[in-house]
């Protein structure tokens, strides 16, 4: 009986594809940054159409709701960096 052979691949090449990998699992959070950005907005559009006479305080929380999600947004990015270039 034959026996087969196993080939191996080296330990580099697997820590390289782990890293692509990691990194694009990093990216996905911009997805849900996005749905997170669409409904500050859509919940301002509902509460102006509800109360308008509070349309300038509603405002100024959803650009702060905005803005912080965008800052979530951005550890997307820096995790998938720091993946790919420092570990």
């Amino acid at each position: 009986m034959k026996k087969r052979s196993v080939r191996r691949i080296p330990p580099l090449f697997m820590l390289e594809s782990a890293k692509l990998i990691g990194a694009g699992a990093a990216t996905i959070a911009s997805a849900g940054a996005a749905v997170g950005i669409g409904n500050v907005f859509s919940s301002l559009i509902h509460s102006v159409a509800r109360n308008p006479s509070l349309a300038k305080q509603s405002f100024g929380y959803a650009i702060l709701g905005f803005a912080l999600t965008e800052a979530i947004a951005l550890f997307a990015p820096m995790m998938a960096f720091l993946i790919l270039f420092v570990f």
